[in-house]
């Protein structure tokens, strides 16, 4: 069941219920903007992953401002994108079980679908699927550039799936997925580059050898927010697929610069907006969001604004505050703002966004793929 919106449009931000999503329109449509601008001279298309924002009225934005489409990582995201308005969606993942295969080639006949493989099993499976809804079905080959999670090595066995993509009736060999998650979180901005590059090569060497057997990659896709300028200045990469930039968080806040700084490229527009329910010590605070407000696989959240005051610990619906400071503005029915230490998995906790510009609520734009696992 769609939770009730948190806020009208017209409402104050003071007004706004908690614990709430918040977006900042100003800094997202900075961030929006900075990304289109920054792929749009590097012969690259950008095509950004939903999965950060789950949102169809997001993702029109970014199209809007020059992105070829999205990325989803699973069925029932691309499906929500599509029902959206979204006619150009590449599931950047595997996708198994012939329920979910029949519901991706059916959308296909739907909008332009793109999906990945690393298993020739896996290929067939999706060549019997597009075949019973009477569709073509493009597919690219994953290979492993040091994620360490799915794909085929690069080099020859990529040219061996490839090859027997290209030999079904029902599937159209699209190219590579490169993407190396564990770089996009590496701290020193010379070791990202590093670790993009070592990819880069990895991909460059894989486009060649498919080339000399008569494969062409339509797609050669790969980045994120910590590195696609890293992939655009590599001359291989053709599709950046960055997710995080719209929102940032405090992960991704941790990251360094060329110059040594905090990486500050893009700016926060995500707060969980929370309510102070009980200052029982001078030295403690407690608001009304814990666990169930935000993920914590990347630490716990930081409160927006104030150096004095930490967030130190949370249960289910709480989350704790430590005041080394006065204390100012943490009195009970205050609120505060939180960064998220990760946007993707605290967005899907929710079922609204609430979108703020100079403290009055503009828009509010459901989550529709909240929860979309399958």
């Amino acid at each position: 069941m769609t939770m009730r919106p948190p806020a009208e449009a017209g409402d104050s931000l003071q007004d706004v219920d908690t614990p709430a999503l918040v977006v900042d329109l100003d800094s997202l449509e900075r961030n929006l903007d900075r990304m289109a601008r920054a792929v749009a001279d590097t012969g690259a298309r950008l095509r950004p992953h939903a999965k950060s924002h789950k949102c169809p009225e997001i993702a029109l934005k970014q199209i809007a401002a020059g992105a070829i489409g999205v990325c989803c990582q699973k069925v029932s995201e691309a499906e929500a994108m599509a029902e959206g308005g979204i006619d150009n969606i590449l599931v950047s993942n595997e996708v198994v079980g012939r329920p979910k295969l029949d519901r991706l080639a059916a959308l296909s006949r739907k909008a332009w679908i793109a999906v990945c493989a690393d298993d020739a099993g896996n290929v067939d499976a999706l060549e019997a699927a597009a075949g019973r809804a009477d569709t073509v079905l493009n597919v690219l080959v994953e290979i492993d550039v040091g994620a360490g999670r799915c794909g085929v090595p690069p080099g020859e066995p990529a040219v061996v799936l490839a090859r027997r993509i290209a030999g079904h009736s029902r599937l159209r060999f699209g190219g590579l997925q490169a993407y190396h998650g564990r770089a996009q979180h590496i701290r020193a901005h010379d070791e990202r580059r590093r670790a993009v590059e070592g990819a880069a090569e990895l991909t460059r060497q894989t486009v060649a050898l498919l080339a000399e057997g008569g494969l062409e990659c339509g797609i050669v896709g790969g980045a994120g927010t910590g590195t696609y300028a890293f992939e655009a200045m590599s001359g291989v990469y053709n599709e950046l697929q960055p997710g995080s930039y719209i929102f940032m968080d405090g992960d991704y806040g941790r990251n360094l610069g060329a110059d040594g700084a905090p990486f500050d490229e893009f700016e926060q527009s995500l707060f969980v907006y929370a309510t102070v329910m009980s200052r029982p010590a001078p030295d403690r605070a407690l608001v009304d969001a814990g666990l169930k407000a935000f993920a914590v696989d990347s630490g716990l959240p930081a409160v927006h604004g104030f150096a004095d005051v930490e967030c130190v610990g949370a249960s289910d619906e709480h989350g704790l505050l430590a005041i080394t400071g006065a204390g100012d503005g943490f009195g009970v029915g205050d609120k505060v703002r939180l960064v998220p230490g990760h946007c993707d998995p605290t967005v899907n906790l929710y079922d609204w966004l609430v979108g703020v510009r100079r403290g009055a609520v503009e828009c509010l734009w459901p989550v529709t793929a909240r929860g979309a696992v399958l």
